[in-house]
């Protein structure tokens, strides 16, 4: 049977062409190279695939030019026995005079070479979906600005509606712009379509609409409400139709919304960016880094440059700091007060960047564990160093004047499952520091971070402890 050899391909990619390089299989340096020059219409490119299969190609390499790599990868996947797409940077730097044959033989010489490193490309199904959920972003980006238009035409023709009420494109705001563009010029009738706790505000209302709005005035604001509606009933479609395609993944989905902060909608983003299938990052950090989540890494003559994240996929970081925006606001979750413990240290903005990159751990170890996330509560930072918290409020209602007298509750749980579960508790002053808060030696040794993950612990050496097994707080201390 005739041995199959390892043969590398190098393809540069572009909008109306692509420049492909063959070289000579390995061992027989003999034979010459390839070079071919194809156009990107669906009828070149399958005889691009059949020449490359005539060649007897087994690896090939190609750039990921904007959105033209796309077609090509989808007719050559599945066909070879290893097809990888580069990040231009990663072989950018090319000396001498610059040609498209050239550089086709420059990405075959690092392939052939091992020296490239692919850039993770997601299934198809995961592609098409991807597609979906970035489409409807673009949209509501499109509904927002023709929201803003209208606003300031209403601004010029003096129409005050959006400074008495909170949603100009609310049921009542829409019948009132209606009226407007019908040429109604009675305020206080445009003001009675107010419904709810609008109708508390008819007066302001009916000043609001006293405007000076013009004819041309009028078919611009027929125009721009047209376009609402139109987009509005695109974002509707598309939902749908990412609904029906989400279908499959269904049972990660509900392990997403077990997280504070995720919805529905945040959920598919990050299904149709991330995927479900997580094998493709190494660990947790990994993933931080390729969503643009984690502190920037620039050091020159050793001083600390910047820290700013890099620009990365900027989808999975809008989700994550939206879902991290409304999880700083949920009601006595872990979540919420890791932001408060980072906000008094960084301010709102890091914090809410650094509740995103610990949402993405928390989202990578939910997935690839397939487990619910399992909540901490809201005084997990109390719980888990209690002798000392009891010490610093009491020595700060003792700067405030006031002496405190200490008494545990009967159905309250105590610091130290081995602590005796006393009626009365000697007072502390306010100058007193318990020993067990500052003096006491911590234990030695890596403890696990199942719970900063929000997932079940398993290990051994942790189950007796283990606040989510047996909901008692410990005095474990994780770095």
């Amino acid at each position: 049977m005739k041995e199959n050899l390892r043969r590398c391909c190098g393809i540069d990619v572009h909008k109306n062409s692509v420049t492909v390089c063959v070289l000579a299989p390995a061992g027989q340096q003999h034979i010459e190279t390839k070079k071919r020059k194809f156009r990107t219409f669906t009828r070149d490119l399958k005889q691009l695939r059949a020449w490359l299969k005539n060649c007897q190609v087994t690896e090939i390499a190609m750039e990921s030019t904007g959105q033209y790599w796309r077609p090509l990868w989808n007719l050559l996947e599945g066909e070879f026995t290893k097809l990888i797409l580069v990040n231009p940077q990663h072989i950018k730097g090319l000396n001498g005079y610059k040609t498209d044959p050239k550089d086709a033989q420059w990405i075959a010489d690092l392939l052939d070479s091992g020296k490239l490193r692919g850039s993770w490309v997601p299934p198809r199904s995961i592609r098409e979906l991807r597609d979906l959920t970035r489409h409807r972003v673009n949209i509501l980006e499109d509904l927002n600005r023709a929201k803003n238009r209208i606003e300031q035409l209403c601004q010029s023709g003096n129409i005050k509606v959006s400074s008495v009420a909170t949603d100009l494109f609310g049921v009542s705001g829409r019948k009132m712009l209606k009226a407007i563009v019908e040429n109604q010029h009675d305020a206080g009738w445009m003001a009675d379509y107010a419904r709810g706790q609008l109708r508390n505000k008819r007066r302001e209302l009916e000043l609001a609409l006293q405007g000076t709005f013009t004819d041309e005035q009028r078919w611009l604001l027929e125009k721009e409400l047209r376009q609402v509606e139109w987009l509005e009933g695109q974002v509707e479609g598309l939902e749908e139709e990412i609904e029906r395609r989400v279908s499959g993944f269904e049972e990660a989905i509900q392990r997403l919304l077990t997280i504070p902060g995720i919805d529905r909608k945040t959920a598919w983003t990050i299904v149709a960016e991330v995927g479900v299938d997580l094998s493709a990052f190494a660990d947790a950090k990994h993933l931080a880094s390729w969503a643009g989540l984690c502190p920037g890494n620039r050091e020159s003559g050793g001083k600390r440059m910047s820290g700013r994240t890099r620009k990365a996929n900027r989808y999975v970081k809008r989700a994550m700091c939206q879902a991290a925006w409304a999880a700083s606001h949920s009601k006595n979750t872990y979540l919420s007060a890791f932001y408060r413990r980072m906000a008094i240290k960084k301010g709102a903005p890091k914090a809410v960047m650094a509740l995103a990159h610990h949402m993405i751990v928390v989202i990578y170890q939910v997935l690839s564990r397939k487990e619910e996330y399992v909540e901490m509560g809201g005084d997990y930072y109390d719980q888990r160093n209690k002798p000392r918290t009891i010490a610093r409020l009491v020595a700060r209602l003792g700067r405030l004047g006031y002496q405190v007298d200490l008494k545990l509750l009967e159905n309250a749980m105590p610091a130290d499952p081995t602590e005796k579960d006393n009626e009365s508790e000697p007072a502390i002053q306010p100058d007193a520091v318990p020993e067990e808060g500052l003096g006491a030696k911590r234990k030695r040794g890596r403890p696990c971070k199942c719970r900063q993950r929000g997932i079940i612990c398993k290990h051994q050496a942790a189950r007796e402890v283990n606040p989510l097994i047996q909901q008692q707080p410990s005095e474990g201390r994780f770095s």
